[in-house]
């Protein structure tokens, strides 16, 4: 049995995010299906993180085992051909049996996009938050740096989250503003569930508000989720990278530039 390893992108519009789910279209069921018609017997994946419904993945990554033998092509280029427009599989790699997409990860990227603008976006309706009120991106930026290292974050954990420990380690944190467009940046180790986007949400609270008593050291010592900011919606999130440690010598892409307006067009 071989391990290969690949890199998915999607848009998580039309799903009920990445897990397989009773009577829903999900991710993870979509890429099951066309990767058993290429081994030619059934595959079951397993991906460095699952994202929620409508939430975006630039670089998801999975494992997988199989017993067939088939050139690189065949599982990027022939699973792409029973995919739907929405997910496409960047690269693969055969690795080795230590390897494991969710607990080999090193630390994993996300990034949020606001439409910053009173009259909203139609082209990006559904991959970016149309945010109308004026926000202070440096003011958001200052405040998200209080984040930065290892915290308990219970204030920004969904009230349902599942894990056992609120301890967080977020290694990069930064909001910057592109003419109507504020891209926010995070790295951690792991997330709690809605962690991010509840991050987020504060930040935009931040952002708008003049409000003393309402900033993010304060938040991290109540330790209580009702203190804190909006669940942000999640058609503005993007899983953006995954890291890992270098002699897997997987082929991650960095996407620096996804998401710069500016760039895009000019």
């Amino acid at each position: 049995m071989k391990k290969i390893v690949l890199g998915v992108e999607y848009d998580g519009t039309f799903y009920h995010g990445w897990q397989r789910q009773k009577n829903v279209p999900s991710i993870q069921e979509e890429i099951e299906t066309a990767l058993s018609r290429i081994a030619n017997h059934k595959i079951k994946v397993t991906c460095a993180g699952r994202t929620d419904t409508g939430v975006h993945g630039i670089g998801q990554v999975i494992h997988f085992y199989t017993k067939s033998i088939r050139e690189k092509k065949s599982w990027t280029i022939g699973t792409n051909n029973y995919l739907s427009p929405h997910i496409s599989i960047m690269w693969a790699k055969t690795v080795s049996k230590e390897f494991h997409a969710r607990y080999s990860a090193i630390s994993r990227s996300y990034r949020y996009v606001i439409y910053n603008n009173n009259s909203r976006t139609a082209i990006f309706r559904n991959r970016a938050y149309h945010f109308y009120r004026t926000l202070n991106a440096k003011k958001m930026n200052f405040e998200s740096q209080f984040l930065l290292g290892e915290h308990d974050f219970t204030s920004f954990r969904a009230l349902n989250c599942q894990s056992h420990s609120p301890w967080r380690n977020i290694t990069k944190l930064n909001v910057r503003r592109f003419c109507d467009w504020v891209i926010i940046d995070i790295t951690a180790n792991s997330f709690l569930y809605h962690m991010v986007r509840n991050i987020v949400g504060s930040l935009i609270e931040i952002g708008t508000s003049n409000k003393k008593d309402f900033c993010i050291q304060k938040l991290l010592r109540k330790k209580n989720r009702r203190f804190a900011g909006m669940t942000a919606p999640a058609k503005g999130l993007y899983l953006t990278k995954v890291d890992y440690p270098l002699h897997f010598h997987l082929p991650i892409k960095t996407y620096d530039s996804i998401f710069y307006i500016n760039d895009i067009f000019q």
